[in-house]
């Protein structure tokens, strides 16, 4: 028994350690401009291993505070519908001063090592994509401002929290930027009197103009304090940054048709695919999505519409059971859609035989075939209905019955 605990024990070790996230926190970086050794904490994804696969980068300012909160994002909300998997870089500014406002010694070097030497030393020794995000709070949040208002910037996703601004030299400097559209996204709280007010600024200076290639968005959290904000606006400045990754999702059939219908959702799929590199077409999970929704809220105009449009979803293995067949057929046998419900119900029978559903689709059939008026047909299925009700004592056994008798 000793033997066995131990052998399990030993099991759910190994399980443990291979669960583990891949991280360093000890590389070593050179740099000319800051004339020393810097350290960086590094992880990467489960499937860095698997294969030659390039990755986005996650560049987290003051990584000795809030690396772990990337991590924490990657390994834990990461999927297919919210972010992509992403070498997450922690910068580690312990041994700086500048965070004593008064003291700004390192600034320009600092700026200078993340955007020049960093990002040369992770390309260089990591498989990386173009795409890369930074991250900034408090003072950092000022230097994600200097990253981005440049002519050649760094960075395509900009996550400012607690801070940040900008101004007119700035933005002058900004116009000659003519690549890839670029995004910002501001966070902060009326709670954090420190800092509200620089970005608050940064938001009254972009809205008063047009600027080209950038998308932006400022979020006031007021339920956080100065302190507790960083994970929420690194959250959420990645959601904002990725928000057209993930299968489109709706919160009903209005909001479907409201933002454009079937044009609308094709479009988002292209400018998706243009952007992420992603197949164009409308995907299985979106399509799922709005058939179960339109069944859901019982709204039969769009589940016809969806059931017509997405059929190539209907042939998967996530249709393949009596429970949809049947389900399906109830739905299209509620608004007398005979033809459809015979469909459903008679494939449920035929290839998914499965004895839960057998009863209530056979009385199904005898409904959809009476609905047609081929009353010999709807008697066949009724009665096969009432012997199965009758042999697993199914309390639908009477209405069975009545349903008969009434042809």
């Amino acid at each position: 028994m000793t033997k066995l605990f131990v052998t399990a024990l030993l099991l759910c070790f190994t399980l443990l350690l291979h669960a583990q996230p891949d991280i360093n926190y000890s590389i070593k970086v050179p740099s000319k401009h800051l004339q020393s050794q810097e350290n960086i904490q590094v992880y990467l994804p489960k499937t860095y291993h698997q294969g030659d696969k390039k990755y986005p980068v996650l560049y987290i300012l003051d990584g000795q505070w809030f690396f772990l909160n990337g991590v924490a994002i990657q390994e834990t909300l990461r999927g297919d519908d919210l972010l992509p998997e992403m070498i997450v870089v922690g910068v580690d500014y312990k041994s700086r001063s500048y965070h004593d406002s008064l003291h700004f010694d390192y600034w320009n070097e600092l700026s200078r090592y993340v955007q020049e030497e960093l990002t040369h030393f992770v390309d260089q020794n990591y498989r990386t994509n173009d795409e890369r995000v930074v991250f900034g709070w408090e003072n950092p949040s000022f230097m994600v401002s200097e990253f981005l208002f440049q002519k050649t910037p760094s960075f395509l996703g900009f996550i400012a929290s607690n801070g940040g601004y900008v101004n007119d030299e700035m933005l002058e400097s900004f116009q000659a930027y003519d690549g890839e559209p670029l995004y910002l996204y501001v966070a902060n709280s009326k709670k954090d009197i420190y800092t509200v007010s620089s970005s608050d600024g940064l938001a009254e200076k972009l809205s008063a103009q047009t600027i080209n290639n950038l998308e932006w968005t400022y979020e006031l959290f007021n339920q956080e304090i100065h302190e507790s904000l960083a994970y929420t606006s690194l959250y959420q400045g990645l959601r904002f940054y990725y928000h057209n990754y993930g299968s489109k999702v709706f919160s009903g059939t209005k909001e479907f048709h409201d933002e454009g219908g079937l044009p609308a959702l094709e479009d988002y799929f292209k400018a998706r695919s243009e952007r992420f590199g992603t197949d164009p077409e409308i995907d299985a999970s979106t399509k799922n999505s709005l058939i179960w929704l339109a069944w859901k809220q019982d709204d039969f105009t769009s589940f016809d519409l969806f059931m017509n449009e997405f059929k190539d979803v209907l042939s998967t293995s996530r249709y393949a059971s009596a429970y949809w067949q049947n389900r399906l057929g109830q739905f299209y046998l509620k608004y007398e859609d005979a033809a459809h419900a015979i469909e459903y119900f008679t494939r449920g029978i035929n290839e998914y035989p499965d004895p839960e559903f057998m009863t209530v689709m056979h009385a199904g059939l005898g409904s959809a075939y009476a609905l047609e008026n081929e009353i010999s047909k709807a008697k066949a299925h009724y009665r096969e209905a009432i012997k199965l009700a009758k042999a697993n004592n199914d309390d639908q056994l009477q209405a069975y019955e009545m349903k008969l008798k009434n042809l």
